[in-house]
């Protein structure tokens, strides 16, 4: 069962992404450079808990 998951910015800590991930296959967290548009760079994005 996948479930949704939220990815946060770590310089400005907005949460600007959303996915669906499997926890049974990659239990741990996700972190994945992405572009945020509050800072408007490309920097890491780490999976929050809801």
């Amino acid at each position: 069962m996948r479930e949704p998951i939220q990815f946060e910015c770590t310089e400005c800590h907005r949460i600007n992404y959303s996915a669906t991930k499997d926890k049974k296959k990659s239990p741990d967290r996700l972190e994945l450079k992405k572009y945020c548009r509050f800072c408007r760079k490309h920097l890491i994005h780490k999976e929050i808990k809801k």
